[in-house]
């Protein structure tokens, strides 16, 4: 099959790639150094061009409401016009477990996203994942603070990045699902502890705050909204057998 991969230099991305061609497929990540830009649509036609199916796993780093929605807004509505153009027959998309009632920050744009490919011209697939256990290091290296590492207060179920590209992979490479079964991590944890684990395990001598934040997202969140409910499909690494792979903090 050929698998057309947007954000395919990401986090998750890059594994989506791998794992396709590995499997043989023949890929096409969409890379603004190879003259594709889903933000402003330039590109997408040619390169969506005889696609089997297109995996969207794009992202944005912010938290504004307004970048949020209106990254999403755009990337996936010049994604399914090219993809309409073309007569791509599949395209597969990734979100978040728990999103259903947000308006704010990144998870509004997301609901958006989801809003956009459900209505869409193209036969579709969804997959909600929890965070990623890489998400742990991301956190680190935004919200550290002189010694110290602000965590807010959070509940979750993180998989491994590689077994969600696994997933979006095998949807990619099967017919139209709607939404399919979320995905989430083997085990539930508490953020704070999982920051706390990541420090000791490489090195890095800066303390994990737990702070519970203001605002009823925070208290949606230390209840547990993106943990995933019964019925979920599970990944298989624990955070601590991926920590054991970890690298250090550059």
């Amino acid at each position: 099959m050929r698998l057309v991969v947007a954000g395919g230099t990401g986090v998750v991305g890059r594994h989506v790639v791998a794992q396709a061609r590995a499997a043989g497929h023949d890929v096409v990540p969409l890379s603004r150094s190879t003259g594709q830009d889903v933000v402003s649509g330039d590109g997408l036609a040619a390169a969506l061009a005889g696609a089997d199916a297109v995996i969207d796993v794009t992202s944005v780093a912010s938290t504004s409401t307004r970048t949020a929605v209106g990254f999403f807004r755009r990337a996936t509505t010049h994604l399914l016009a090219a993809g309409q153009a073309a007569l791509v027959p599949h395209h597969v998309a990734l979100s978040i477990v728990g999103i259903d009632d947000e308006t704010s920050g990144y998870y509004a744009g997301k609901v958006e996203q989801e809003r956009l490919v459900a209505a869409g011209p193209l036969p579709w697939t969804l997959l909600r994942a929890t965070q990623f256990h890489e998400f742990v290091p991301q956190l680190v290296q935004r919200t550290s603070v002189g010694p110290f590492v602000v965590v807010p207060a959070m509940r979750t179920a993180t998989v491994a990045a590689a077994e969600v590209a696994g997933a979006l992979v095998a949807l990619a490479a099967g017919p139209p699902r709607g939404r399919a079964t979320d995905l989430g991590g083997p085990e539930e944890a508490e953020l704070a502890d999982q920051v706390r684990r990541f420090l000791t395990a490489t090195g890095e001598r800066r303390r994990a705050l737990r702070v519970p934040l203001p605002g009823p997202l925070r208290r949606r969140l230390r209840a547990g909204v993106l943990v995933p409910g019964p019925g979920a499909d599970r990944g298989r690494q624990t955070f601590a057998e991926w920590l054991s792979q970890a690298p250090k903090l550059s």
